[in-house]
């Protein structure tokens, strides 16, 4: 059995799955190299232009196996290629998170890593590094802060108390909660809505709102528009007339739903 699954789509949607259900989907090393390594090759195959990353059975990730904790947190773990956060952090596609049951710890770290979150009503976010004696090495202690506050961030991290998905959703960390057995569907229509998209812009934004968040405003305002100026600069007239063709075409379709 593969503990951590890989599915593609034909419509270009690739599917990520923690399999580990009865350890509720905790990550032993040879997992987390896995995963890594499925979130690479994601990014390679040009077939793919969204990423659902998700758990099978009542969890999304309850953490690292800490039976195994030695082989985790002595191994190989400065090497970017087996390191999962940083290949997600690299994967040029965006990247929703469909979170079910529990995202503890390194599963929140996961969480903190994709692009759009949808969670089930039941969802729970758990930072136990202070309970266990376990120092943060995949972002939340500084990712969380820039998301929810600085306050929030340390009560969840001091305490180890849990993060529900409906206070989640009002500070801004998760996009949309759906009931029970709702989010990998939930997930699946907001990734159609981004396939419908010019597929090349889709990753200059996502590139260009990521990079800028590690910049203040002002700096992320001067990237946005430099790259902008290097964008226009190298489109030929045949760019533009597809471009006018791509938007007319999108102008002559109904509006979509809402999400």
């Amino acid at each position: 059995m593969d503990l951590i699954q890989v599915n593609k789509e034909s419509g270009g949607i690739g599917i990520i799955t923690i399999n580990r259900p009865r350890s509720l989907n905790s990550l032993t090393r040879a997992m987390m190299v896995d995963l890594a390594r499925a979130f690479k090759e994601m990014d390679a195959d040009e077939s793919i232009q969204v990423v659902i990353f998700t758990g099978a059975g009542k969890s999304f990730c309850s953490g690292v196996d800490l039976t195994a904790a030695e082989s985790v947190f002595k191994g190989d773990v400065k090497d970017p290629e087996t390191d999962p956060v940083i290949q997600m952090e690299r994967l040029r596609k965006p990247i929703i998170g469909a979170i079910n049951g529990f995202a503890i710890t390194a599963g929140f770290e996961l969480a903190l890593a994709c692009d759009i979150l949808v969670a089930s009503r039941g969802a729970k976010f758990m930072d136990t590094h202070a309970r266990f004696g376990i120092f943060p090495s995949w972002g939340l202690s500084q990712k969380l802060s820039r998301i929810i506050g600085a306050n929030k961030a340390r009560e969840v991290s001091l305490t180890s108390m849990p993060l529900t998905a409906d206070v989640a959703e009002k500070l801004g960390f998760v996009n949309h909660v759906v009931e029970e057995g709702e989010a990998l569907k939930k997930a699946r229509g907001i990734a159609e809505a981004i396939i419908k998209n010019e597929q090349g812009m889709v990753l200059r934004i996502k590139s260009v709102i990521n990079d800028g968040l590690k910049l203040d405003l002002g700096h992320a305002l001067t990237l946005e528009k430099e790259r902008a100026h290097a964008y226009y600069s190298g489109m030929t007239k045949e760019q533009f007339k597809k471009m006018q063709e791509f938007i007319a075409g999108r102008g002559s379709k109904k509006p979509s739903s809402k999400l």
